[in-house]
């Protein structure tokens, strides 16, 4: 990497991909690349210096990146994602010519081969730890690097630096590797290309079966991924047993007095979580966190085994739960009064939807919570068909959208329209994106939900708006 001096993106927009965008252009090396839309995040890449193009075409390749010349041509790096189909023409391009070619799993794997990689994994649950983690960490005092799938509310991006890159930091200097965390991406087995030295698997519920084919291929993945970590193993208790690791994990657990990590005493006072966090080494009491439902309490209780792992102080850990804002789309409050909350996640799987529906229920007992919901794949709406109307009907109103289909074609028969027949909620309606604004404004809410990885994240000021305007 030392030797690479250009280096473009094809599918520089995504979350993961923006952020390696950033971590390069951090460096000083020359940064460009290629989305399909512009966005806010790309609007921010473009702000920060990075040039960026929106339509598939070789001759917006700036020069430096395309180079015909074998000797320069040795010192550029093309990224890209798996949405970006092979037959993309700037592809097609880099790759009939020789160029340098690496998915971005590969390049994030020689990054974190030279550092102490804290990797968090998982099917729910991994942004929101390894941003908790990564704010320990900086509480702490310890000055990593973090490359996360979300936008963190306390940092405001997807990638936190180091003080300064081109120079060793003072632990470098006396001989220990700096510190990265990584969130351990398991679509497409991304993650197998890390060099965990600690790592966290929160979850492996069946996910990705357009990759997998089954959960038992879902659970072996992850049980791969575990054989690469080079210290410590950290596993949630409830599927300890499903991942078959040559290490003895250490557990942890929201409530099961047979983790070696896990809360008690917890409630809910003031719009916070209060409990109390027992480690291995004793009790540590008196914790508050504002991030709401007990699946974050449950994360919180990962980070902090990380946490002590690494030999961190109690005083640290406490402070950072306290302070920790959690991460954009994730539960993220858009309205917050007494007669109205509008609440915005990415919420996409059936697991993580009834996760958001039941904290918002715990949150706000006895209010009215209308969610709409766009499927994300019509390979995962197929899959998870009934477990996706078993979750949207604890809803008290749903509005589905139609479904977004992002990298895949559409599938015979598998639609909205689907959904809607196998749930059970006589408050249900399917609605067009351009008639949702007007539609909400309607309804009289009292708690809303949009929830989704789609495009639906465009919706959420119009809908923020148009509610503050009553």
């Amino acid at each position: 990497m030392k030797d690479i001096t250009h280096i473009y993106f094809l599918g520089i927009g995504g979350i993961g991909m923006s952020a390696l965008a950033r971590y390069f252009h951090a460096m000083g090396k020359q940064v460009s690349g290629y989305d399909k839309t512009p966005t806010k995040l790309t609007d921010e890449l473009i702000a920060e210096g990075i040039s960026i193009h929106f339509e598939d075409n070789i001759d917006l390749i700036p020069e430096g990146f395309k180079s015909e010349i074998s000797d320069l041509r040795s010192h550029i790096l093309i990224v890209y994602t798996p949405a970006v189909p092979k037959s993309h023409s700037e592809y097609v391009f880099f790759n009939s010519n020789g160029f340098n070619i690496k998915k971005r799993a590969e390049v994030l794997g020689l990054i974190t081969e030279s550092a102490r990689t804290i990797a968090v994994a998982g099917t729910h649950g991994k942004t929101t730890t390894s941003s908790l983690v990564a704010h320990i960490l900086k509480t702490a005092g310890l000055d990593p690097s973090a490359f996360l799938g979300g936008i963190t509310q306390n940092y405001k991006t997807n990638l936190l630096l180091s003080k300064d890159l081109s120079a060793p930091s003072p632990l470098e200097r006396a001989g220990v590797r700096s510190l990265i965390v990584v969130e351990a991406d398991e679509y497409d087995r991304s993650f197998l290309t890390l060099h965990p030295e600690i790592a966290v698997i929160t979850s492996v519920d069946a996910d990705h079966l357009d990759i997998y084919g089954d959960k038992g291929q879902v659970e072996e993945s992850f049980s791969m991924f575990a054989n690469l970590v080079e210290g410590k193993l950290i596993v949630k208790k409830s599927i300890a047993e499903k991942i078959n690791s040559e290490k003895q994990p250490i557990t942890y657990s929201v409530d099961d007095r047979y983790a070696d990590y896990y809360a008690s005493d917890i409630r809910i006072a003031d719009g916070y979580y209060h409990y109390n966090i027992h480690t291995p080494k004793g009790l540590m009491q008196n914790c508050t966190m504002g991030l709401p439902g007990k699946h974050n309490v449950e994360n919180s209780i990962a980070a902090t085994a990380i946490a002590c792992e690494l030999h961190i102080s109690e005083v640290y850990i406490k402070e950072a739960l306290r302070t920790f804002g959690g991460v954009k789309r994730r539960f993220d409050y858009q309205v917050k009064t007494e007669q109205l909350v509008y609440i915005d996640d990415y919420a996409h799987h059936p697991e993580e939807l009834k996760a958001t529906i039941s904290s918002a229920r715990e949150m706000y007992p006895g209010k009215k919570i209308t969610g709409v919901f766009q499927p994300h794949l019509f390979s995962r709406t197929r899959d998870f068909a009934d477990d996706f109307a078993a979750s949207l009907d604890l809803l008290d109103t749903c509005i589905l959208l139609e479904i977004y289909p992002a990298r895949e074609l559409p599938i015979d028969g598998v639609n909205s329209q689907m959904l809607l027949d196998k749930m059970k909620n006589a408050k249900r309606m399917i609605c067009q994106k351009k008639d949702l604004v007007e539609e909400i404004s309607k309804m009289g809410v009292e708690v809303l939900l949009t929830m989704g990885a789609g495009d639906i994240d465009t919706l959420v000021e119009p809908i923020k708006n148009k509610l503050l305007e009553k």
